[in-house]
């Protein structure tokens, strides 16, 4: 059976995952991190002194890209090394070329959902599941939009 929900996700396969990447690339230091390594697999120690960042403050963003699986790294010996992972940046490369490209035609998407005809008067009352307001104050009567 076709959903609302399952037509939603035919843009962009795993919405979680790619917020994940969107939020790794959305600050300068990441940033800057991911630029050094586009010549090549650097030590942290490297990285740390061309970024000026503190272990920790480096550390952290490290991780972030990492969980975004932007990066790799490898141990050797007391030293980490950190490298680009390409078929990573190419998924963003891919979810901002789905994201510019008009959707399919009949395929739902949160602005056709929002520009939907909603029922009206009694229709929309009876169907509506409500639950119990625990403010009676903010208790909403029907007549709204939510």
């Amino acid at each position: 059976m076709v959903t609302v929900a399952s037509r939603l996700r035919i843009g962009i396969a795993d919405r979680a995952s790619t917020a994940r990447l969107f939020h790794a690339l959305s600050d300068e230091t990441r940033l800057s991190v991911l630029e050094m390594l586009r010549g090549g697999e650097r030590c942290v120690c490297d990285l740390q002194d061309a970024v000026g960042a503190a272990q920790s403050r480096l550390s952290f963003h490290l991780k972030v890209l990492k969980d975004a699986g932007l990066v790799t790294d490898r141990k050797e010996g007391r030293w980490s090394y950190y490298a680009l992972a390409a078929e990573r940046l190419a998924q963003a490369t891919a979810a901002l070329g789905t994201l510019a490209t008009p959707a399919p035609a009949g395929a739902v998407t949160l602005h056709s959902l929002a520009r939907a005809p909603r029922p009206s008067g009694d229709v929309a009352r009876a169907s509506a599941v409500r639950r119990p307001s625990r403010n009676r104050a903010v208790a909403r009567t029907g007549d709204g939009c939510c």
